[in-house]
């Protein structure tokens, strides 16, 4: 179980693999799937839910921006052979909603579009959370859930492109060299991080 449940407090800093958030002076590391989603809230306030990873080797926090995909981190954590890194690969490049569905309709097809992802992992996802997913399905909303069953048939990622646009603009960056770009990053379905990353480096060229 999770030490803490949330902290709220202002977007101090942004970077590729995590966010830092002030609290009474205190900036605290959190590793989230989407770093840059933070990106246009700087210096706003806002509540990250909290999962306080402990081993022997290594400790962290690690933040989701509602509680259903903390919930769905901690189910992903319990699945064999999947561990921190790849639970939030997932959560990068999808919904709580799209797995949760991707896992009761046995979409292994579906599920190994998520990074790191192959066909005995989606198995092994189906065979350990399959049926096992109340709480999370619980705290996701009916609006939601059309939402993803809409995504889930389509495959589609604007939600992730819409999010590295945002990010792009709060660089710096004029409608007029993200447009040049946009092209580019529409031919492939990726997480808003691999958009930005593929962003830059056109953009740097």
């Amino acid at each position: 179980m999770s030490l803490f449940d949330f902290i709220q407090g202002k977007v101090d800093y942004v970077c590729p693999e995590y966010i830092v958030i002030e609290n009474q002076g205190i900036g605290y590391q959190i590793i989230t799937p989407n770093p840059f989603v933070y990106a246009g809230k700087l210096h706003t306030e806002v509540k990250v839910y909290i999962y306080h990873y402990m081993r022997a080797e290594m400790m962290a926090l690690y933040g989701f921006s509602s509680r259903a995909e903390k919930m769905m981190f901690e189910k992903l954590l319990t699945v064999s052979g999947i561990g921190p890194k790849g639970a939030l690969g997932i959560l990068s490049a999808g919904s709580p909603e799209q797995i949760v569905q991707a896992i009761e309709n046995e979409d292994e097809a579906f599920l190994r579009r998520f990074p790191g992802v192959g066909k005995k992992t989606a198995r092994q996802m189906i065979l350990d959370l399959k049926g096992k997913l109340k709480d999370v399905i619980a705290g996701i909303s009916p609006e939601k859930w059309q939402v993803a069953a809409a995504e889930t048939v389509a495959g589609g990622n604007d939600r992730e492109l819409e999010e590295a646009l945002l990010a792009l603009k709060t660089l710096g960056y004029t409608d007029k060299e993200i447009h040049t770009v946009l092209p580019e990053l529409k031919k492939e379905q990726m997480t808003t991080e691999q958009y930005i990353k593929k962003a830059l480096r056109t953009l740097a060229k």
